[in-house]
């Protein structure tokens, strides 16, 4: 879930392509655009992988794609660095898998986690990255919150350096949520504006649902409402997804339907 996310002028025309179809919920064809240079080239078969990871997480279907695209990443990865960062991609879809019940692989993804921050460097520009899935088992899986912050707080660090935005969106979002935890609702507030704001401005529409529901939770009356109603709205927009947002959202009154 790393990349800036930008779609700037000098941005090659298919990482651009790319993202304007991850952002609108579109991994499997943004998945296909890169499928001619995943079976020799270690950089965009990681990348592949990830986009049908993300979708993995987002919809609870897709694993057989996203397993094979990962076995392709690491049969293809020749150095410790994409070694490292094929690995992590592992922990992920398994942190996936596990956290919506497809399978319990809570296991394979600490152990994989472990490998990539073995092979990759601290420098590494997978780094944070790999910091800020760590920070995700500790908190969903292994309920260690105080491992999770600081996890986080590393991945905040290196993606703020790194300029990595999209990252810094959920790491904001996820620090706020430890925040929201213990009632720090001004500091969860802050962190659930910033992670909205970075995706409104990157254009990641996929991902703006659950930011607004998530600084909803630190509102009360009309404005938790409004930015319910929106979430909502994009929900429907994007054909349901991400699935797990449903329970969230209440259904629209039978005025919009009709309207609709």
């Amino acid at each position: 879930m790393s990349g800036s996310g930008t779609t700037a002028d000098d941005d090659p025309p298919l990482q651009t392509a790319v993202w304007r179809l991850r952002s609108r919920a579109c991994w499997t064809d943004a998945a296909a655009l890169l499928e001619p240079q995943a079976s020799a080239d270690p950089a965009a078969a990681l990348q592949r992988t990830s986009l049908l990871t993300e979708r993995c997480l987002y919809t609870g279907a897709g694993w057989t794609d996203a397993e094979d695209a990962l076995r392709t990443a690491e049969a293809l990865a020749h150095d410790d660095v994409e070694r490292g960062a094929a690995a992590c991609e592992r922990g992920y879809l398994a942190y996936a898998s596990t956290l919506l019940g497809a399978r319990d692989r809570a296991d394979e993804a600490s152990v994989a986690l472990s490998r990539a921050a073995a092979l990759l460097p601290p420098a590494a520009p997978g780094r944070p990255l790999l910091d800020f899935r760590r920070g995700l088992i500790a908190q969903n899986i292994a309920d260690a919150p105080q491992s999770a912050r600081a996890a986080y707080r590393r991945a905040h660090a290196g993606a703020t350096a790194q300029g990595d935005d999209l990252l810094l969106s959920f790491t904001w979002r996820h620090l706020a949520s430890l925040a929201l935890r213990e009632g720090e609702l001004a500091e969860a507030r802050h962190g659930f504006t910033e992670s909205l704001r970075i995706r409104e401005e990157l254009g990641y529409l996929v991902g703006t649902a659950p930011a607004l529901i998530s600084l909803a939770d630190t509102e009360t009356g009309p404005e938790a409402a409004r930015l319910r109603a929106e979430a909502g709205r994009l929900f429907r927009l994007l054909g349901g997804v991400p699935t797990w947002l449903a329970p969230r959202l209440e259904p629209p009154a039978p005025e919009t339907v009709e309207a609709n």
